[in-house]
């Protein structure tokens, strides 16, 4: 009987040790993480995703592992959001997201669509970024690194350029 006392004290112990620490990405996120990459590299060409992920022939998979991890944060953000319009209006989600005359599955699907809806709007938000920071490198490229590099690392501060104007829009 302690042992079991002692079993389930640690157990609730180490559950918000593991919440806190954050999501590790699924095999979903892995792999809606490489469509998203992938839709990329299609929409900036390879030279500036090179320069964004900073990388040479690994870029892809950089983008993927930065994607991924992305991918896991917005579904628990997801799940927070869906957590607390389900708390407000029980019928009202239900009906909105439910399937069948029971409504069912209404949590996992609302996640599943706000999830998919933050990373398009990420994936959306690089790409613009991406091809502003471009148009600008090849407009004035010593005006470009005076703003945005070199940093510490000698990179050409393309990522920094993305970054910020990844904020700003969003």
């Amino acid at each position: 009987m302690r042992k079991l006392i002692v079993a389930l004290v640690t157990a609730f112990l180490c559950v918000p040790a593991l919440a806190v620490a954050g999501s590790t990405p699924s095999p979903a996120d892995s792999a809606a993480a490489q469509k998203q990459c992938r839709a990329e590299l299609n929409a900036m060409t390879a030279a500036p995703f090179k320069l964004l992920y900073g990388g040479k022939s690994n870029a892809f998979g950089k983008c993927v592992s930065r994607r991924a991890s992305q991918n896991a944060a917005n579904r628990a953000n997801a799940a927070a959001q869906c957590s607390s319009a389900r708390d407000a209006d029980a019928a009202g989600f239900a009906a909105k997201y439910g399937i069948g005359p029971n409504h069912k599955n209404a949590f996992v699907r609302c996640v599943s669509l706000t999830t998919k809806a933050i990373a398009a709007a990420q994936v959306s938000a690089t790409i613009n970024a991406s091809k502003q920071c471009a148009a600008e490198l090849k407009a004035d490229p010593t005006a470009f690194k005076a703003k945005y590099g070199p940093n510490t690392t000698k990179s050409k501060g393309f990522g920094k350029c993305v970054s910020a104007k990844v904020k700003q829009s969003g």
